[in-house]
């Protein structure tokens, strides 16, 4: 019989200590900190493993499962002295998610379970407080109604205020015994309403209820979203876990609270959360009421007046802070921990691995390798490629004016302006339209996930530096401001003082500083040292493959370099001749109809390609630049206004009808496939000629004037035979060679091709006889193979990757197993042909993490990313060469 259920607490451990593949995240790390000594309620967890047997099994449990669960109980039982259910001292439990990835805020949690109108006065008898047993009554069926009954949580949260209003109280901690227990009466009677049921009493009852809720959670739409956005495995499932409850809303002596044990935000080394006196965890959480905070110095840094931990409880904070500093040596990272003190004394809920920002993570892990905490090659490996993307973008001008309409807490740093949206949903739609929208909440929830996921960034009224919004935007390196406690969102509009900001207006959100501005604020250029820079010189120590980048411009090439890029791995001419100012030669050269008139053309293009050269080389000078001739299809180029083809009409001296007949003739019914690449050398080569003309003058001009050439390689596109490298491989070796005879020097280049289509992968033995390099065109590769168009694609991928036909969308990360078996093939047949074959990547997956490591695997020399994506691609590059060791 397949074991479920793990016990952990009281001295006792059923195994699997530190598997969080079994026991999920939360219950490897309760049951690892049982084990070390540290105060952990008892409880048990049911594991990850049932998960895809609850769903199999009609969402069903076994006896035997039943059983193991009643044996779990009976060991919560044991520890505490209390038992489930018991009318005169009830043992309550907590019943929480779990899964080997964190997901904050995702899934289900039910707190207080085993309350009923029995085991309520008991438990105003054990405690000698009447006020909290009726409290903790009606927190428990609110929570069990909303996320196992499914019952509308705004009617509770209605009956709430109302009930508050009716006593003039500001607070729920003004509410008397007496308050409460006619607001649990009020509460019964909705859940009959809605339900059609009197709220459920059997506590066995309410046990299996939450832990099919808490397991059903797992397929909640906002898990599934969340799951998407952070490459988490549906296959995975959650463990439950369920522990006796420990109270944090039992007088003043009691508190709860969320710490991490270094800045999240920013990384210092200092403790770093915030807690409630006379409260539950779901309180600090979701921002219900405003905590204080942890330590003394974090209170007079932002001038708050409430007195922290350290002053509040001095002697449970010294027990708190000495278990931070044990947790953080023991699992060697930041720790983000819950904890609740109950009548003075510590109880540890839960450690992970905190959620921190990219600056954070840095810092963090650059500290810790200084600390000898941890090696450079772990800190190397715990920094996710793609958060640096966080610290790669432009922050607010210091020196912009800013019209400040109010002020909130620093939530997650970065600075974002756009529109105004009120709801998830609409953020959304706005996004994909195109437009950059901040999402302004009161407060956000697990169902928001899309919205926030969607807005550049996220402003609520509510809620600490733990809250929701907080945790989820740093997770997702959105920049938030919380708690901005001074504004009030109406239906469509937001108010602060008598000012009023619509919907669809602009707004700026520092992330940073908490500022919320009017209008949008201009912004300027990161500047990439520091624990950056410490880092990216660790990772270029260890990587093997080198990083390019793709780019045309002199702007894109210089940002580039400051990124660390060694080259470029993609220089796409075409975009230059896209140029207003050379547009009317582009279209001349196009519609000509014969080699004459294409020639007349071309020579007036000649200076300014050759110019457009000269400006990338000199970025450039002294490293690779691969530079791939003429690609799209001509139609792309083509006149489709009147007055367009007039201004041709007048540089050829040709009607408009004789150049829209010439236009007409060139249509293609897919162009992707037509008269494009290589296809234009072979029937118009003085084009490539033209080309090759500009890249070795421009080569040899700056050669002379810096001493240091750059190494110019010449790609032709979309070759799928040997036969078609071989012919624009002479039309460029003619051209080099006639550049250097009328300049009197040499420079090194070579000629090889873009490996984009199935064929020339299959046929890259034989090609490779007459190139000298392969760079891998993942973007068409992919769609050459796959047979679906990118543009298109977008309609039906989304739902490719729900299903689990595509693990991620393939043009974001390569296709391992279809365009990836192509690409290990042509490097294989390749260098069989020729070993020193130079093989590098230039599609967008150039920049993707786990693409970089499936490059890694291949033995590719290179990859090319986009400019903002280079630092992305070192660091990736450099966990892969870690990982092939």
């Amino acid at each position: 019989m397949t074991k479920y259920v793990y016990r952990f607490g009281g001295g006792v451990s059923d195994g699997g200590r530190g598997d969080k593949n079994l026991l999920g995240g939360k219950g490897a790390n309760l049951d690892e900190m049982a084990s070390i000594g540290l105060p952990v309620p008892p409880g048990f967890t049911i594991s990850t493993a049932f998960c895809a047997v609850y769903y199999d099994e009609g969402r069903a449990f076994p006896p035997s499962l039943r059983d193991e669960v009643a044996t779990g109980i009976a060991h919560i039982e044991g520890v505490t002295g209390k038992r489930f259910g018991d009318a005169a001292d009830p043992l309550l439990v907590s019943v929480r998610s779990g899964a080997r990835a964190s997901m904050p805020g995702m899934m289900d949690t039910v707190l207080n379970l085993g309350l009923n109108d029995a085991t309520v006065a008991g438990l105003a008898q054990v405690s000698g407080d009447a006020r909290f047993a009726w409290d903790s009554y009606r927190r428990f069926i609110q929570m069990y109604s909303d996320v196992v009954l499914e019952l509308d949580h705004a009617r509770f949260e209605e009956a709430l205020e109302i009930a508050k209003e009716d006593r003039g109280y500001y607070l729920d901690t003004d509410m008397s015994a007496a308050d409460w227990q006619g607001l649990v009466d009020e509460y019964k009677s909705i859940v009959a309403e809605l339900w059609g049921r009197p709220f459920p009493q059997d506590v066995h009852d309410q046990l299996w209820g939450a832990i099919g809720a808490v397991f059903g959670s797992w397929q909640s739409d906002r898990a599934k979203v969340y799951r998407r956005l952070n490459d988490i495995p549906s296959e995975w499932g959650t463990a439950v876990n369920v522990q006796a409850m420990v109270f944090g809303n039992m007088g003043d002596t009691s508190a709860t609270g969320v710490a991490f044990t270094r800045d999240p935000a920013k990384g210092d080394n200092a403790y770093y959360g915030e807690f409630l006196i006379n409260a539950q965890g779901e309180d600090v959480v979701a921002g219900i009421r405003t905590p204080q905070y942890l330590t003394k110095a974090a209170r007079e840094a932002a001038n708050a007046k409430p007195a922290s931990m350290e002053e509040a409880m001095p002697e449970v904070y010294g027990e708190l802070a000495a278990v931070f500093d044990l947790l953080e040596r023991h699992y060697r990272d930041m720790q983000d921990i819950e904890f609740t003190v109950q009548q003075g004394k510590l109880w540890m809920l839960q450690t992970r691995s905190g959620k921190r920002t990219a600056k954070a993570a840095l810092k963090i892990a650059v500290d810790m390798a200084s600390e000898g905490l941890i090696t450079r090659e772990e800190a190397i490996a715990r920094i996710d490629p793609a958060a640096l993307d966080q610290l790669l973008h432009p922050t607010l001008d210091p020196k912009a004016a800013r019209d400040v309409l109010t002020k909130g807490l620093p939530a997650s740093p970065g600075a974002a302006s756009g529109r105004i949206v009120f709801t998830a949903d609409e953020a959304e739609r706005a996004a994909a339209g195109g437009d950059d929208v901040i999402l302004v909440r009161v407060e956000t929830s697990p169902e928001d996930i899309h919205g926030m996921h969607a807005a550049r960034g996220i402003l609520t009224a509510r809620g600490g530096m733990t809250s929701h919004a907080a945790v989820v935007a740093r997770g997702m390196g959105r920049p938030c401001v919380s708690g901005a406690g001074s504004l009030s969102i109406g239906k469509g509009v937001m108010r602060v003082g008598d000012r009023e900001v619509k919907a669809g207006e602009i707004i700026t959100i520092d992330g940073s500083t908490g500022e919320v501005m009017a209008g949008a604020v201009p912004t300027i250029q990161p500047e990439l040292v520091g624990d950056f820079g410490t880092l990216m010189e660790w990772a270029d120590g260890i990587r093997r493959m080198k990083v390019r980048t793709n780019a045309e411009t002199p702007q894109d090439c210089r940002t580039a370099r400051e990124f660390g890029a060694e080259g470029i791995g993609l220089c796409r001419t075409e975009h230059m001749f896209f140029d207003a100012a050379r547009i009317t030669s582009v279209r001349q050269m196009i519609l000509a109809n014969d080699e004459t008139g294409r020639r007349a053309a071309l020579e007036k293009l000649l200076p300014e390609q050759r110019s457009d050269f000269v400006e990338i080389f000199e970025v450039m000078v002294g490293l690779p630049c691969t530079i791939r001739l003429l690609d799209p299809p001509l139609h792309e180029f083509l006149p489709h206004e009147d007055a367009e083809f007039g201004e041709v009409a007048k540089a050829t001296g040709l009607d408009v009808d004789t150049l829209k007949r010439r236009a007409a003739e060139l249509h293609e019914f897919n162009p992707m496939l037509g008269h494009r690449g290589c296809r234009l050398g072979v029937t118009y080569p003085e084009i490539y000629e033209m080309q090759a003309r500009a890249i070795f003058e421009a080569a040899c001009e700056v050669a002379e004037k810096s001493g240091a050439a750059p190494v110019p390689e010449v790609m032709i596109p979309l070759v799928g035979t040997k036969r078609e490298l071989e012919l624009m491989k002479a039309v460029v070796d003619a051209a080099a060679e006639a550049v250097f005879a009328d300049k009197g020097r040499r420079i090194e280049y070579l000629v090889g091709t873009m490996i984009e289509l199935p064929r020339a992968a299959l046929r890259a033995g034989e090609i490779a006889e007459a190139g000298a390099f392969f760079s891998f065109g993942t973007n068409d590769l992919t769609q050459t193979t796959l047979g679906v168009s990118r543009d298109d694609a977008a309609r039906f991928l989304t739902s490719y990757v729900e299903q689990g036909i595509y693990a991620k969308d393939p043009f974001v990360s390569l296709d391992v197993d279809g365009v990836g078996e192509l690409v290990k093939l042509a490097a294989e047949r390749g260098r069989a042909t020729r070993p020193e074959i130079k093989l590098g990547i230039c599609g967008e997956h150039g920049g993707d993490p786990a693409s970089i490591a499936f490059c890694e695997s291949v033995g590719l020399d290179y990859v090319s990313a986009s400019p903002y994506r280079v630092p992305i691609a070192r660091l990736a590059a450099a966990q892969a060469a870690l990982a092939a060791k």
